[in-house]
C-alpha cells in the first residue's frame, strides 16, 4: 500500500466536510462534554504554530470523549469587534468589515487544516447584529440592576489608540494592545459596578478546578483586605476626612497622614492655600509620572498640603501630605501614617516628619535600634504592641481581633472590609464595537432601548477613525445620533461610546448550544444540558481580563435569574506559549510577527502534513510550561509518524482473519492502553505520543503480529493525536470508520505484571512516583520523572542521576 500524506489529508479533510464526525446530537442525548477553546480575534496575520497547540490540546480531549460515547459540544467562533480590529484595519486603509470578514475566512481556512472536530453549525461572530442584539441585551440587564452608571472620571487614556482603558487594560503603566504610556484624561465613561461582586467573585474561585497560579492572579487582583476607617476632623475647615489602615496595630503611634494626588477631596484641603497652584502642579506631574512604564513606585516623593487631621486616637495634630505611593482607589485613598511602614519610614526621614515607636521586637538589642528610629520594625505579626494600655506588651497576632472590637467599641474607629479592584471602565470612544442601547432625553435623562427595538445596529460609515477628543467618531453622524425618546416620544440622542472587545467575549459560552435563537440569548433546556463548560483551554495571559469578565457576567446572569449556575467554567488548563528564537535579537522570545520569529503553520503542513504538525505541538513538553519552537524536533516526530505508518501498513503486523494472537502481544497493547488513558487523564499527552513511541518500538523489534481487534484498539487511540492517518489506515486495513470505533479499556490483569513503579528523589528526597512498564530504558524514564518533579527542579542544575531499573531515580542537583 502506498501513503501519500498530502493525498490523505486533503481526502479525509474534504470527508469531514461533508459528514462532519463528532459534531454535537440533540440536548439530552446521554452525557454530555462541552470542550472550549478560547476563541480567537481574527488578525491580519493569521494562525501560528503557537495558536495550534492550544487547539490540538482540546481537540485530543474532545476526540477522546466523542470515543467514549460522550455527546460532544466542541464549538468555534470570532472575537471580532475591538481594538485589534480597528487599528489592523486602519493600518490597511479599509473598512474593518471586509477586514475582519477576510480574516475570518483565513483563519477557518487554517483550523480545518489542523483536523479538530469543530461544529461548524454553530459557529458565531461577535459582530453579527443577530448576536451583539444579546450583547446589548445583557448590558440593558445590568443597566436595570443599577450595574451600569455614567461618570466623568479620570481614566486611563492610551494617545496611540485615542481610547480610554479598564485598569486591567494597562500593564506597567502601558497600553496593554500597543504598548504606549497612558495618560491621565477626563473623559465621559461608562462603568459597571464589578466591586458589588467581589466578594462573590472571591468566594466562587474556591469550587473552581483551576490551575492555582491563575485562582491566586484572580485573588491578588481583586485584592480582599480587612481594616479599621478612622474619621478625623481637618483643622480650620468644616470637614471630616476618613483614612483606612489594614495594618492598624501600631495604629497609636501614627504621626502624619498621605493623600493621593489625583484624589477627589485634594481641592476642598487645599482651598485658601497659599501656594495652592504649586501643590496642583506637582499632583498633576506625579500623576502622569506613575504612569510611565519605567516608574520606580520605591521611590517616595511627595509636598505638604498645608493642611493637618486632629487624630481621634490622641495623637494631636497630624499633617496631610500628598505622597506618590498613596492610591485613590484603594481604601479611602487617604492613610494615617506611622515609623512601622517601610515607605512611611522612608517618607518621613526624607521630608524630616515626626516619627512615634508603637510596636517593638522582642529581641532586646533590636528594640534599642526600633526605639532609636535607627531602622524600620514591620513585623506587625511578632511585634509587641506599645498601646492602648489593655494591650500592651502583647504580641499583635494574638490581639489583632480584640483590639478591632476595642476601636469600635469606644468609638474610635469602624471595620472595614476593602478591595483593590475597581469597576469596570466599560465604554470606548472608538467606532468598531457594539453601540450602547441607550439614549440621552433631556426631559427623561438616560432612557434605555427597549428590548423590541434591539439591535441597535452600527451606522455603515466611511470615516471611523478615532477623534482622540474624548467623543467616539459615531458622536458626529447626526442620521444616527439623532432619534427619539423611547419614554416620552421626543427628540433623544444615542449613546455614541462603543462598548470594549470584552462584552461579546464575557458571555459567547452560553450562546454556542444554539447560536440561531431569535427571541432569547439561550434557552434554559440548552444551559441545564450543556453548562457549564467542562473543558476550558486558552493561554494564561487571559487570566484576569477575560475570566474575570466572564465569571462576573455569568454571576449577574445568575442572581437575574436567567441562568442555573454562578460559574461558567468547571476546569480551565492553560496551554504554554510557544517560544522561538528571533532572528532579529538572538533571544528565545514569544512569537510575535513584530520580531521576526512566527512560524507559519501553513508553511509546516505544506512540508510535513498535518497529523505531525498536531503530534510535534504535542510532544513538545508538558502543556502547561512554554516550549522553545525547533525545527530538528519535527523531523523527529515525522520519522516516528512514518515508522509507525510503515509497520501498521505491512501484511506482516496483521494477523490473517481466525489465528490467535500471541499473549505477549496482547499484553503489550494493554499496556498501551493503560498508558495512554493515564497519561492523558494527568495532562500529559507528551508522555502519551511517548508511549506510541515505545510501542512502535517494541512492536517493530518484536516483529509483533496483531489480532483485528488489537490494531483497531492501537488505531483508535491513535486517532486522537493523528486523526487523518488513522481514518485512512482503519479504512484500508480493517475497512473500518472512526464512527464505528469506541474508546478501549484494558485489562488490569493483562497490565498488572508489567508494571513498574518508581521512586522519584530530590537529593534522597521522596518528591514524586511515576508508574510505568517494566525494562523502559534509563533515557526516557529520566525524561519522565523530571515531568513530574517540574517544580522540584526549577532553577536548579542537575549535576548526577542515579538510577535503578523499574524502582528509583535520585537527581542530585545544586542551586
Amino acid at each position: 500500500m502506498s501513503y501519500n500524506i498530502h493525498e490523505v489529508e486533503k481526502k479525509w479533510q474534504q470527508y469531514w466536510n461533508n459528514y462532519p464526525y463528532g459534531v454535537a446530537k440533540a440536548i439530552n442525548t446521554g452525557k454530555k462534554y462541552y470542550c472550549l477553546d478560547m476563541f480567537p480575534y481574527p488578525s491580519g496575520a493569521g494562525l501560528h504554530v503557537g495558536h495550534w497547540r492550544g487547539y490540538v490540546l482540546s481537540d485530543v480531549y474532545a476526540r477522546a470523549k466523542v470515543l467514549q460515547g460522550y455527546n460532544v459540544l466542541h464549538p468555534m467562533g470570532w472575537d471580532a469587534f475591538g481594538l485589534p480590529a480597528e487599528n489592523a484595519a486602519i493600518k490597511e486603509g479599509m473598512h474593518p468589515r471586509p477586514v475582519t470578514e477576510r480574516n475570518i475566512a483565513t483563519f477557518k481556512r487554517q483550523l480545518k487544516t489542523i483536523g479538530a472536530i469543530y461544529d461548524w453549525t454553530k459557529e458565531l461572530d461577535t459582530t453579527d447584529p443577530k448576536y451583539y442584539k444579546w450583547t446589548q441585551w445583557i448590558f440593558l440587564q445590568m443597566y436595570q440592576r443599577g450595574l451600569a452608571y455614567e461618570s466623568m472620571m479620570p481614566i486611563n487614556w492610551c494617545p496611540s489608540c485615542l481610547t480610554g482603558l479598564a485598569n486591567e487594560e494597562v500593564v506597567d503603566g502601558g497600553c496593554e494592545r500597543c504598548g504606549s504610556t497612558v495618560e491621565p484624561k477626563q473623559v465621559r465613561q461608562w462603568v459597571l459596578r464589578i466591586t458589588d461582586y467581589a466578594e462573590k467573585l472571591l468566594k466562587g474561585l474556591d469550587k473552581l478546578d483551576w490551575p492555582e497560579k491563575v485562582k491566586l492572579m484572580q485573588t491578588n487582583w481583586i485584592g480582599k483586605s480587612s481594616g479599621l476607617v478612622f474619621t478625623s476632623p481637618v483643622k480650620d475647615l468644616n470637614f471630616n476626612i476618613q483614612t483606612f489602615s489594614a495594618h492598624f496595630e501600631a495604629c497609636f503611634s501614627d504621626t502624619f497622614v498621605v493623600i493621593a494626588p489625583d484624589h477627589p477631596l485634594l481641592p476642598k484641603l487645599l482651598e485658601g492655600i497659599s501656594n495652592r497652584s504649586e501643590i496642583e502642579a506637582f499632583c498633576k506631574a506625579l500623576t502622569t509620572k506613575r504612569l510611565e512604564k519605567n516608574y520606580d513606585d520605591k521611590e517616595v516623593e511627595g509636598i505638604f498640603t498645608g493642611r493637618y487631621i486632629i487624630d481621634p486616637l490622641g495623637n494631636g495634630e497630624l499633617p496631610i501630605w500628598v505622597a506618590s505611593f498613596a492610591l485613590a482607589d484603594y481604601g479611602t485613598g487617604i492613610v494615617k501614617c506611622s515609623a512601622h511602614d517601610e515607605r512611611d519610614f522612608a517618607f518621613a526621614k526624607k521630608y524630616n516628619l515626626r516619627l512615634k515607636v508603637g510596636i517593638v521586637p522582642q529581641d532586646e538589642q533590636l528594640r534599642k535600634q526600633v526605639e532609636a528610629l535607627e531602622v524600620c520594625f514591620t513585623d506587625m505579626e511578632n511585634g509587641l504592641v506599645l498601646a492602648p494600655a489593655p494591650f500592651e506588651g502583647k504580641p499583635g497576632k494574638q490581639i489583632r481581633a480584640d483590639l478591632v472590637k476595642y476601636m469600635v467599641e469606644h468609638g474610635l474607629a469602624q471595620e472595614k472590609i476593602s478591595y483593590r479592584l475597581r469597576d469596570w471602565i466599560f465604554s470606548r470612544q472608538r467606532y468598531w464595537g457594539e453601540p450602547i442601547p441607550l439614549v440621552h432625553c433631556q426631559k427623561c435623562g438616560v432612557v434605555p432601548v427597549p428590548e423590541s427595538q434591539l439591535p441597535v445596529t452600527l451606522p455603515d460609515v466611511e470615516k471611523y477613525e478615532p477623534t482622540g477628543t474624548g467623543e467616539s467618531p459615531l458622536a458626529a453622524i447626526d442620521s444616527w445620533v439623532n432619534t427619539t425618546c423611547p419614554q416620552c416620544s421626543g427628540p433623544a440622542k444615542r449613546e455614541t461610546n462603543t462598548m470594549p472587545q470584552w462584552a461579546g467575549s464575557c458571555w459567547y459560552f452560553l450562546r454556542y448550544p444554539n447560536p440561531n435563537l431569535e427571541n432569547e440569548p439561550f434557552s434554559q433546556e440548552d444551559l441545564k444540558y450543556w453548562l457549564p463548560v467542562d473543558l476550558y483551554v486558552g493561554g494564561v495571559e487571559h487570566a484576569i481580563l477575560h475570566l474575570l469578565y466572564s465569571r462576573f457576567y455569568v454571576k449577574v446572569l445568575h442572581d437575574a435569574g436567567f441562568l442555573p449556575f454562578d460559574e461558567p467554567f468547571t476546569q480551565l488548563f492553560n496551554q504554554g506559549m510557544v517560544c522561538k528564537l528571533s532572528e532579529k535579537s538572538g533571544a528565545v522570545e514569544k512569537m510575535s510577527k513584530s520580531k521576526g520569529n512566527v512560524v507559519n503553520p501553513d508553511d509546516i503542513v505544506q512540508i510535513y502534513g498535518s497529523d505531525v504538525l498536531r503530534m510535534y505541538m504535542l510532544f513538545m513538553g508538558p502543556p502547561e510550561l512554554d516550549c522553545q519552537w525547533q525545527d530538528a524536533g519535527i523531523e523527529g516526530i515525522k520519522r516516528f509518524a512514518h515508522r509507525f505508518i510503515a509497520y501498521m501498513m505491512q501484511p506482516s503486523s496483521l494477523l490473517a482473519a481466525g489465528s490467535v494472537e500471541d499473549t505477549a502481544v496482547t499484553k503489550r497493547v494493554h499496556r498501551l492502553v493503560k498508558d495512554v488513558q493515564e497519561r492523558l487523564h494527568e495532562f500529559k499527552p507528551n508522555t502519551a505520543i511517548a508511549s506510541f513511541m515505545e510501542w512502535t518500538n517494541d512492536a517493530m523489534k518484536d516483529n509483533m503480529q496483531l489480532s483485528h481487534e488489537s490494531a483497531q484498539t492501537v488505531l483508535t487511540l491513535f486517532s486522537i493525536f493523528a486523526p487523518h492517518a488513522a481514518s485512512e489506515l482503519l479504512e484500508k486495513i480493517l475497512g473500518l470508520s472512526l464512527t464505528q470505533c469506541h474508546w478501549p479499556e484494558f485489562d488490569e490483569a493483562m497490565v498488572q505484571s508489567d508494571i513498574a513503579n518508581y521512586a522519584i528523589q530530590i537529593n534522597g528526597k521522596l518528591r514524586g512516583t511515576l508508574t510505568t512498564t517494566k525494562n523502559v530504558d534509563k533515557e526516557t524514564i529520566q525524561v519522565q520523572a523530571q515531568e513530574v518533579v517540574v517544580k522540584w527542579l526549577e532553577q536548579k542544575e542537575i549535576v548526577k542521576i542515579i538510577f535503578v531499573q523499574d524502582r528509583m531515580v535520585n537527581f542530585v542537583v545544586k542551586g
